[in-house]
């Protein structure tokens, strides 16, 4: 089965947890094409299967059946170490909670990821506080989370999810621990970063949310039932063809 150029390439998708003797179909047979610099969201309820198709997108689960890849790099038969490296390197992740470290200061949270890259000290310190600038938090970094309001505390997780300058960033409910006008905030940052060139991928059942990104995909029930940007890869393909 061939794999496209696009970013992100799924095909055919399925997902099956098994509980006991119960069989549970979390995707079924999906399809999803995402280009570099992108905007997507993607909505559902609880149980569409939103979060596995995302957890899938980062290399966190394994599809049961069909062929997932990144910038045409097919996720089977790579080792668990070489799952590892490829998702340090191509993705980015922020979550509803923040994840950050009780008493680490903000540079050093985000300068974690890069010791699992094993880049020099000197380095990592450096592009961290570049990534810290990238998220309006330069003046913060050698604040403790207990020192920074929720708002900022999820800017820290982004500079982190950035500092390895991945090709995607994978937000799964960015805003869902926040207050509305943080959370105005953050998406906002999202915009900026979309500007520049990111691939960007949200995960979330606000409407709100979703709308602010250039392609909307809905799930129901593990299946994609629609996507208001589909025809957006197939009619940049026919453009340079």
């Amino acid at each position: 089965m061939a794999v496209s150029s696009a970013l992100i390439d799924m095909q055919n998708i399925s997902k099956v947890y098994r509980m006991g003797e119960t069989e549970v179909a979390a995707l079924n047979g999906v399809s999803l094409s995402i280009e570099e610099g992108e905007y997507v969201a993607i909505v559902g309820t609880s149980g569409s299967g939103k979060s596995t198709l995302m957890n899938i997108v980062g290399f966190l689960d394994s599809p049961t059946e069909g062929v997932f890849a990144i910038h045409g790099q097919k996720a089977s038969g790579l080792t668990g170490r070489q799952l590892a490296d490829l998702r340090n390197r191509e993705i980015g992740f922020v979550f509803q909670q923040f994840n950050l470290l009780a008493r680490a200061p903000a540079w050093r949270q985000v300068e974690l990821p890069l010791f699992y890259a094993n880049v020099a000290r000197g380095t990592a310190r450096k592009r961290a506080l570049e990534a810290l600038t990238q998220v309006g938090l330069a003046e913060r970094a050698d604040h403790r989370p207990e020192e920074l309001s929720g708002g900022q505390q999820q800017r820290v997780a982004i500079a982190r999810a950035l500092v390895n300058r991945p090709s995607l960033l994978l937000a799964d409910e960015p805003t869902g621990a926040l207050d509305t006008r943080t959370g105005e905030e953050v998406m906002a940052l999202f915009e900026k970063l979309h500007e520049e060139g990111l691939t960007l991928v949200i995960i979330t059942h606000d409407q709100e949310v979703a709308e602010r990104a250039r392609r909307v995909i809905t799930m129901r029930d593990g299946v994609i039932i629609s996507d208001s940007g589909g025809t957006a890869g197939a009619a940049h393909h026919d453009r340079a063809s």
